[in-house]
């Protein structure tokens, strides 16, 4: 089948995986649009725990094989590309160095990308996903581009000339901040970078202002060290020594689990901060309704990891929860200390004590905030009219579509 620049085949590591909603917001998004889009998930997901708003993306999602690849199975695979693909013998020269599963998936990925007329790949991080897309595309005779996020651009173990590599040869490299664009200017100099934020739907996040709400501090994420709970825990122990009554509450799972538990212990706040454990994200809205405090106390990891713009910190925003976070990569282009939220240093565990009770104790503070919050989410992170910004400068080939914003 001739590949037909209006179906799209989104290349994803895991589908679905519980704390990547904004790719399901992006995919129902695209969905309203009326774009043609199939799944490709690289990995089957690791647990049944998903997200309900999993359920409303009607796409074909096609899980691409890897489970006992041997090297007969790749050397077939590599022949049947080098007779079936339009370049399957050529691309095979930017394949030097990869590791064997990502190229019998590329070449799996590129024969069904053909076979299903699929005219563009896009991959959601700049990691596997992105590696195998650029294979798959040369083989197949296809353009892909890639969407880039934090990890996958800071972590230690990111190989920079394969990140370069893989971005350079994109139709277009999008990433999910200013901070991250200036970063991979210097990383990928001849990508074609253009920044897409994340986008919410905001018929799910309806503001309600923070007026009345109880003395309760949330936070949400993965138990891991770039979120910066620990110094969480450590500032509500300063707010306890001052004699202040609240609760905290941390929703979320992961290795640093019993590690915070022990920290949470040493301070005598068992009756206090609470490890809630992973959420349902209507769980997770309910919990940001009744809070009147968002804290994201984000951090720059030891091994480099750190969060692009955390969606759980737009969800907040947009629910009329004021947010205290950190100037961590992105984060200060939607937190705006003293306009629409508070910002501190990072580690910095008096400025966030201080920042918290600020908060909890000023209901005029809670309302101006958190308006102004709204007012910069519905401005710059609507889902609909970020999914059609990717399509215009991600997809150039597929037509505009009837009705997209």
């Amino acid at each position: 089948m001739s590949p037909d620049p209006c179906r799209v085949g989104y290349v994803l590591k895991v589908y679905p995986r519980l704390s990547e909603t904004f790719i399901v917001s992006e995919l129902l998004a695209q969905q309203r649009a009326g774009q043609d889009v199939e799944i490709f998930s690289l990995r089957p997901p690791g647990n049944g725990r998903f997200h309900e708003m999993v359920g409303e993306v009607g796409f074909p999602v096609t899980y691409v094989p890897s489970a006992g690849l041997h090297a007969d199975t790749l050397w077939d695979a590599i022949r049947d590309a080098g007779s079936d693909l339009p370049a399957g013998w050529a691309a095979l020269a930017g394949a030097a160095g990869a590791d064997a599963r990502d190229v019998y998936q590329a070449l799996w990925l590129a024969a069904a990308a053909r076979q299903r007329g699929i005219g563009h790949l896009h991959a959601h991080f700049a990691s596997a996903a992105a590696i195998v897309s650029r294979l798959a595309a040369r083989a197949a005779g296809l353009t892909y581009s890639v969407t880039a996020h934090a990890k996958d651009i800071f972590h230690e173990s990111v190989d920079e000339d394969v990140l370069g590599a893989v971005l350079g040869d994109a139709s277009a490299a999008v990433t999910v901040s200013d901070f991250n664009v200036e970063h991979l200017r210097g990383v990928a100099p001849r990508a074609r970078l253009e920044r897409v934020y994340n986008g919410l739907e905001l018929d799910r996040f309806p503001f309600s202002e923070p007026a009345a709400r109880p003395p309760r501090i949330l936070a949400v994420g993965r138990l891991i060290e770039k979120k910066g709970f620990g110094d969480l825990v450590d500032a509500c122990s300063v707010l306890a020594a001052e004699g202040r009554s609240f609760s905290c509450d941390i929703l979320g799972g992961g290795p640093l689990e019993g590690e915070l538990a022990a920290r949470i212990a040493e301070h005598g706040l068992e009756g206090t901060v609470h490890l809630a454990g992973p959420r349902s994200q209507e769980e997770v809205r309910r919990a940001m309704r009744a809070a009147a405090v968002f804290a994201a106390p984000c951090v720059v990891g030891d091994d480099g990891n750190r969060d692009g713009l955390p969606t759980v910190l737009l969800e907040a925003m947009a629910l009329g929860t004021p947010c205290v976070s950190t100037p961590v990569t992105g984060i200060p282009e939607a937190v705006a200390d003293g306009e629409t939220g508070v910002l501190v240093g990072e580690h910095r565990t008096d400025e966030l004590a201080a920042a918290l009770a600020r908060l909890l104790d000023d209901t005029q503070l809670r309302v101006r905030l958190a308006r102004a919050a709204r007012a910069r989410i519905e401005r710059d992170f609507d889902a609909d009219r970020n999914a059609a910004r990717l399509r215009a400068v991600a997809w150039p080939a597929v037509p505009a579509l009837a009705g997209a914003a």
